[in-house]
C-alpha cells in the first residue's frame, strides 16, 4: 500500500467513525426488523439479477474482442477470464486495480500494455454513453402520474445532454485529436504545466482509443452490446429490487423507476476502497432508496446489501476460480496494473457494474 493510499483509508476510517459517533442516537434503526427482511428475501429473483450480471461479463468480453479486431483476431471467449479476474480485483482491492483487466488482456493476446489501455480508455467512454442513454430515455418517458415525476424526468434530460456533449466531444477527438490536445495543454500550462501534460496525454490516449474502431459496422456492434449489457445490469437492479416481496415500495418497480437508483449507485461506487467502499456503497443506496421510494430505511439497507452482493460482489467467486485456472495471483496483477497505470497517467475508476 502506498502513502497515499493509506492516507486515504485513513481519512475515510475517520469520516465513518466520525459519522457512527455522531448519528448513533439520531437515527432510529429496527435490526430486528432488517433481519426480518433478509430472511424473506426472493431467492430466485437474487439468482436471476446474478445471471444476469454474469452474462453481462460475457458481453463486456464480446465487446473487447471486436476492440481488438483491428490489430489482431481474438476469440472473446478467450477473454471472459480476463473480465472476471479483472472485476474480481476490484471488488477486493477497490478501484486502483481497475488497470488488471487491460493488463491482463495485453499479456494473454500478446499485445502491448498501451494498446490495452486505450481499449480500456474507450471501452469506459462507451459504458458511460450506453448507461446514460438507457438512464435518460428511461427516465424521460416515465408515467405522469408516478411521484416526483418532474425530478426524473428533468435527470433524464440532464443525462441525455451530457451523452450528446460527450458524443460531440468523442467526434472532435477523433478528428482532430492532436489540435485538442495541444489547446488543452496551452491553456492549462499557466495553472500548472504537469496538470496541461496529463491531460494532454489523456486526450491523445482517447484519441488512440477511438482509433480500434475501424468501421462503421464495427462501431455498430460495439453500440448495440454496449446497450445490451447495461440493459442486463438494470434488469439485474430490478432483480435485486424485486426480490423484497414483503416491501411493496421495492418489489412493484418499474425499470424506469429503478434507473434512477441505478444512476446514485454508479456515483456511490466511483470511490470504490477495498472493503469499507462495500459499506459506504451500502449507506448510499440505501439513502437514495429511502429517498426516492419512501421505502422503511431497514428494508432500504437490507435491498442494499442484496443490491451490492448481486451487481458487484458475485464476481469474486468465479474471478478466483478463472484465476487459479489461469495460475494467476490476484494480489500481484493488481499491484503490477497499479504501476502500470502510474506509469502511464491513466486515471482509474470506471461507471456502472458488470
Amino acid at each position: 500500500m502506498t502513502k497515499r493510499n493509506a492516507v486515504l483509508w485513513l481519512v475515510v476510517v475517520a469520516v465513518l467513525v466520525a459519522g457512527v459517533v455522531l448519528f448513533r442516537n439520531k437515527v432510529q434503526f429496527d435490526w430486528a426488523m432488517f433481519m426480518h427482511q433478509l430472511r424473506f428475501v426472493s431467492l430466485g429473483h437474487v439468482i436471476a439479477g446474478t445471471l444476469l450480471i454474469y452474462l453481462a461479463y460475457v458481453v463486456r468480453a464480446a465487446r473487447w474482442s471486436v476492440f481488438l479486431a483491428p490489430t489482431k483476431k481474438v476469440s472473446a471467449g478467450s477473454l471472459i477470464g480476463s473480465q472476471y479476474i479483472g472485476f474480481a480485483a476490484v471488488a477486493l482491492f477497490g478501484r486502483l486495480a481497475d488497470l488488471t483487466r487491460p493488463y491482463l488482456v495485453a499479456r494473454r493476446v500478446g499485445l502491448s500494455l498501451s494498446s490495452q489501455i486505450a481499449v480500456y480508455t474507450i471501452e469506459r467512454m462507451f459504458d458511460l454513453g450506453a448507461a446514460a442513454i438507457i438512464f435518460s430515455s428511461a427516465l424521460a418517458f416515465t408515467p405522469k402520474d408516478l411521484p416526483h415525476h418532474e425530478i426524473f424526468v428533468k435527470a433524464g434530460m440532464v443525462s441525455l445532454a451530457v451523452t450528446l456533449a460527450i458524443a460531440v466531444f468523442a467526434g472532435v477527438v477523433r478528428v482532430a485529436g492532436g489540435a485538442v490536445a495541444g489547446f488543452a495543454r496551452k491553456v492549462i500550462r499557466p495553472l500548472s504545466a504537469g496538470a496541461a501534460e496529463s491531460i494532454a496525454s489523456k486526450i491523445i490516449g482517447f484519441r488512440d482509443g477511438l482509433n480500434v474502431i475501424s468501421s462503421k459496422k464495427d462501431f455498430g456492434i460495439v453500440v448495440l452490446l454496449s446497450l445490451i449489457m447495461w440493459g442486463m445490469i438494470g434488469a439485474a437492479y430490478q432483480q435485486s429490487l424485486h426480490s423484497f416481496t414483503n416491501t411493496p415500495e421495492l418489489a412493484t418497480l418499474s425499470f424506469s423507476r429503478t434507473m434512477l437508483l441505478m444512476a446514485a449507485s454508479i456515483g456511490g461506487s466511483l470511490l470504490q476502497l477495498p472493503i469499507i467502499g462495500w459499506f459506504t456503497q451500502i449507506a448510499v443506496t440505501a439513502a437514495a432508496m429511502h429517498a426516492f421510494y419512501g421505502a422503511p430505511i431497514e428494508a432500504a439497507t437490507a435491498c442494499a446489501a442484496v443490491l451490492l452482493i448481486v451487481t458487484w460482489l458475485c464476481v469474486i467467486p468465479p474471478g478466483l476460480i478463472f484465476a487459479r485456472v489461469e495460475q494467476v495471483s490476484l494480489k500481484k496483477v493488481a499491484t503490477e496494473s497499479e504501476a502500470a497505470g502510474k506509469e502511464s497517467e491513466v486515471p482509474v475508476g470506471e461507471p456502472g457494474r458488470g
